[in-house]
């Protein structure tokens, strides 16, 4: 809701007119009943590309444990190496479902009713936009996804590898998942020069279970995987952690949006996203998590669809 003043919304908005009170209007959409139910986008491309994020980070957590940390003669090596792999790769698995399964910040379907437009009270001379492909209010820093088909607020972009929008609710857990992908990455890499100078040191000979063709081969393409995991995933998380400090999206920063929102600068902005003061909950992808309410949500409406 604002006034005139926001100039670029008169581009990516149509002006039709608020529907009618005999028009439909699925209440089974609104903010309280979607509260109730598990979020999940059924996109093709995204399932699938959610579907390689997770067998690419299991082929690095197999290629890591069985060929390069198990055959090692250094116990300790092995095991604090084992450690901590495995548990950024949790970390970094969970935030991922975190943001694919959190609902971004939909704006409810079809709420622009003469019903709900009463109960704004609204000012003389204010003006509010409705979206014409999900029949919506549409509030400011608010655009629509032609993927998830819905409005979503403070929408950065749309990212298939989660199968999700990245928005108002769910870019902590994206900028998490971004961190842990790129720090087991560079492990990755680390551990993968230790073992070539290891093999190399011993002329291949009992520095893996596996045959040096096939260690050669497994070792290469991991490589190749987190060089390109780690060059990806680091970018984005510094192009988030800007956006985040700066309070503008991708979307805005893209279409030069000019702010007629007050800005939260640098730590502030961080706050908002992350919650509270700085702490070691902020880098917890398991904050906030409950899982007797994950199954009420899904014993009482089942998932809530994109549809």
């Amino acid at each position: 809701m604002h006034n005139n003043s926001s100039g670029h919304r008169f581009r990516d908005v149509e002006h039709h007119p608020l529907l009618a009170e005999n028009d439909s209007y699925d209440s089974s959409s609104s903010e309280a009943d979607m509260a109730e139910r598990v979020w999940f986008i059924r996109d093709g491309c995204g399932m699938v590309c959610a579907i390689m994020t997770w067998l690419l980070v299991v082929y690095a957590d197999f290629v890591v444990t069985f060929v390069m940390l198990l055959p090692s003669k250094d116990f300790w090596y092995s095991v604090i190496n084992g450690v901590l792999f495995n548990c950024l790769a949790v970390l970094a698995l969970s935030s991922h479902l975190r943001t694919m399964l959190t609902d971004p910040g939909a704006v409810p379907k079809g709420n622009a009713t003469k019903e709900y437009m009463d109960n704004l009270q609204l000012k003389p001379g204010e003006v509010i936009y409705k979206c014409p492909k999900c029949c919506s209010i549409k509030p400011e820093r608010a655009h629509h996804c032609s993927i998830c088909k819905r409005c979503i607020r403070k929408m950065d972009h749309h990212c298939p590898w989660v199968n999700n929008c990245v928005g108002e609710k769910n870019q902590r857990f994206f900028v998490l998942f971004t961190m842990y992908i790129a720090l087991i990455s560079a492990h990755a890499l680390i551990l993968c020069g230790f073992q070539f100078f290891s093999c190399v040191r011993g002329q291949w000979t009992e520095c893996s279970d596996f045959s040096p063709p096939v260690t050669v081969i497994l070792m290469i393409f991991l490589c190749l995987e987190g060089f390109l995991f780690l060059t990806f995933t680091a970018v984005m998380f510094g192009t988030q952690i800007h956006s985040i400090c700066n309070d503008e999206t991708e979307i805005e920063r893209l279409k030069s949006e000019k702010p007629t929102w007050e800005r939260r600068l640098r730590w502030e902005g961080m706050k908002s996203v992350f919650g509270g003061q700085p702490s070691l909950l902020w880098i917890n992808p398991f904050a906030g998590f409950r899982i007797r309410r994950l199954l009420l949500r899904a014993k009482k409406g089942g998932p809530e669809f994109s549809v």
